[in-house]
C-alpha cells in the first residue's frame, strides 16, 4: 500500500471537511467490506511460505533435528514444531 496525496484524489469540498477532523494527519481509509483482499494474495509470499514449510516438514520427515531446522531457516524451534504441527494435520 503506498500513500497518496488526498488533494489528488478528493474532491476539495470533501477535503476541506476531513481537514476539519484531521488537519495535516495521517488517515488509514480501510477498503470497503466486499473488496477486502486475503494477505498475501497480491505478492509470491503466501506460496513462498507454504513451499518452504513443505519442505521443513520433508526434511522432518526424513530425520532431521528441529534445532537443525530452526537455524537452517532463521526460526526458532517453536516455530518449527508448529508449522510441522500444521503440515501433520493436512
Amino acid at each position: 500500500m503506498r500513500y497518496r496525496s488526498a488533494a489528488q484524489v478528493l474532491p476539495r469540498e470533501l477535503l476541506e471537511q476531513v481537514q476539519q477532523y484531521a488537519d495535516g494527519e495521517y488517515l488509514y481509509i480501510p477498503r470497503i467490506a466486499g473488496a477486502k483482499r486475503d494477505w498475501g494474495s497480491q505478492t509470491a509470499t503466501r506460496r513462498e511460505l507454504r513451499e518452504r514449510n513443505r519442505r521443513i516438514y520433508e526434511a522432518y520427515q526424513s530425520g532431521a533435528d528441529i534445532r537443525d531446522l530452526a537455524r537452517e531457516h532463521f526460526l526458532s524451534p517453536k516455530s518449527i514444531q508448529r508449522i510441522i504441527s500444521q503440515m501433520k494435520k493436512q
